[in-house]
């Protein structure tokens, strides 16, 4: 993917609107921003803003931010990152928590959270007990809930039973999803759950001494394993279930690139997890179970924490080409996992990432 450069005269202070219309004086007033996004859901907003200051028709300078007439509970801020001539949104969602930090020496800041739709989510609770749903099914009705709309890409088992025992809507989601290796996000009016070959993210290349401007590579064989075996009872036949998910499931995602398990066996031996807790009642239920763990782990064998220029391209579910990082390391293929977009009058625009894959990137 070509480099487009930054234009030298461009701004990369954020645009800020309320409730739909822009607020020049945010922006004029805003010393930090943060959008944090991570792979299960929820965009966050941090932004925080200088508090005192001069009001139109009044000389004295006081307070400002804290009357309701800008910032008040439950309205929507939408920000806007990049440069002046090319911003693209990184967020939109509802004021939850307003905050005034004073400190001798120092202005007063006013510091407002915001979270997205999926707040909505997280702050609803329930007891209720589902029969032959899917997870495509459970977020369909989910979703409806909330006036939202539901788009999932998930292979999955129809479980017989699916209870939410005192969990936030959220929180039931997540869990489900887990079980499928998926993640879920919201965009726009829609709640989506997919699996990462599903979800559709866009390509991103970073330079080490260009726009990649810090980066920190580990490959760690702590959790890696070299299979996941799930046991259970299928009370209809009255047999035990004993399902398995090995190097294969990861061999096929790493590209016949060398992965953590084929280390791991090599450097300690085999090493195999058994899983007991949860309770399937198919074989096909255990399958899945299996292969979601051993993906989770395998997919944690090399991780990236990096620093990169202002790139509203990069979000969760990105795959990243690093070069300039050593053969061990660089290539394509990185997973984004976190992002934080963040503005600061110090520095400008940057954007911070996790990052992860499940093979080297040369044999060894």
């Amino acid at each position: 993917m070509p480099l487009i450069p930054t234009p030298l005269q461009s701004s990369t202070i954020p645009e800020i609107k309320v409730d739909g219309r822009a607020n020049a004086e945010l922006a004029r007033d805003v010393c930090l921003l943060q959008v944090d996004e991570d792979m299960h859901g929820l965009r966050r907003l941090l932004a925080t803003f200088v508090a005192v200051g001069p009001r139109a028709g009044e000389q004295n300078e006081q307070l400002n931010w804290l009357d309701g007439a800008v910032l008040d509970f439950g309205k929507e801020l939408r920000v806007a990152m990049g440069p002046s001539d090319s911003r693209q949104e990184v967020f939109a969602g509802k004021l939850s928590a307003i905050e005034l930090s004073m400190a001798q020496g120092r202005s007063p800041e006013v510091v407002c959270l915001a979270e997205d739709h999926l707040m909505d989510l997280r702050m609803t609770r329930r007891f209720k007990t589902y029969e032959n749903v899917s997870e495509a099914d459970l977020l369909q009705q989910i979703a409806a809930e909330h006036g939202l709309r539901a788009v999932a890409d998930v292979d999955g088992p129809t479980w017989p039973l699916a209870q939410q025992w005192n969990q936030s809507d959220l929180a039931f989601l997540r869990e489900r999803a887990r079980r499928l290796a998926a993640e879920v996000w919201v965009d726009g009016d829609a709640v989506h759950m997919a699996t990462r070959d599903r979800r559709g993210g866009n390509a991103v290349t970073l330079i080490q001494g260009s726009n990649l401007l810090q980066v920190r590579l580990r490959a760690d064989l702590a959790h890696q394993r070299s299979k996941v075996v799930v046991g259970g009872f299928d009370d209809a036949d009255q047999d035990a279930i004993d399902e398995e998910s090995d190097g294969n499931q990861i061999a096929a995602e790493a590209q016949g690139n060398t992965h953590g398990a084929q280390v791991l066996e090599r450097a300690f031996g085999e090493r195999v997890s058994y899983r007991v807790r949860e309770v399937p009642l198919k074989d096909g239920e255990a399958t899945a179970l299996a292969r979601a763990a051993l993906l989770g782990r395998a997919r944690r064998f090399v991780s990236v924490n990096g620093v990169a220029d202002g790139n509203t391209a990069i979000h969760v579910g990105s795959l990243l080409r690093l070069e300039r990082v050593s053969p061990l390391f660089e290539g394509d293929g990185f997973y984004v996992t976190r992002v934080r977009h963040q503005y600061d009058q110090p520095t400008g625009y940057r954007t911070h990432f996790d990052a992860e894959r499940a093979w080297l990137g040369r044999a060894t």
